[in-house]
C-alpha cells in the first residue's frame, strides 16, 4: 500500500510540476529547441531546477541499501556510452523536437491534449513494443562491440 501512495503522490508532483514548468506546452518545448530561431531560454531555468533536487537524491540514494518503501535500491546506471545510448537519445530527440513531447508530459496531458497527442502517445507505445525486439534481431545480426 506505502508504495501505491509513494507512486501516486511522486506522479502527482511531477505531473503539475510538468504542467506549471510549461513542459507540457508544445510550442514552449519546440521554441526551447529552436536555438537558431525565435529560442525561448526559460526551460533551461526548468532543466536546472530538476537537477538540483536530483543531484541531492543521488547523493541520499548512495548511502541508502532500501528505498522508502523497503525494496532494495536499483543498481547504479551504466556510463559506458555505446550504440544503444546513441541511437536511442537519437531518436529520443528527435521525436522530442517534431512533437515538443516526450513522455512524462504527454502523458501529463492526457485531460486536455487533442486528437494529435493520442497519435503520438499511439506512437510511442509501439515504439516501445517494437524496441527490444528490433533490439534482439540486431543483436542476433550485429555482433557485440
Amino acid at each position: 500500500m506505502l508504495q501505491l501512495v509513494i507512486a501516486f503522490v511522486s506522479g502527482g508532483l511531477f505531473g503539475a510540476g510538468l504542467f506549471i514548468s510549461g513542459m507540457t506546452d508544445t510550442a514552449k518545448v519546440q521554441g526551447w529547441l529552436d536555438v537558431f530561431g525565435a529560442w525561448d531560454p526559460t526551460l533551461a531555468f526548468v532543466m536546472g531546477g530538476a537537477m538540483i533536487p536530483m543531484a541531492i537524491a543521488w547523493l541520499v540514494a548512495r548511502r541508502r541499501t532500501m528505498s522508502l518503501s523497503g525494496n532494495p535500491m536499483p543498481p547504479k546506471p551504466s556510463k559506458e556510452i555505446d550504440s544503444k545510448l546513441i541511437l536511442g537519445s537519437i531518436l529520443f530527440g528527435a521525436g522530442w523536437g517534431l512533437v515538443g513531447l516526450c513522455p512524462g508530459p504527454s502523458i501529463a496531458s492526457l485531460s486536455y491534449g487533442g486528437p494529435g497527442l493520442y497519435v503520438f502517445l499511439a506512437a510511442m507505445i509501439t515504439g516501445m513494443w517494437l524496441s527490444p525486439r528490433v533490439r534482439a534481431r540486431l543483436d542476433r545480426a550485429v555482433p557485440a562491440e
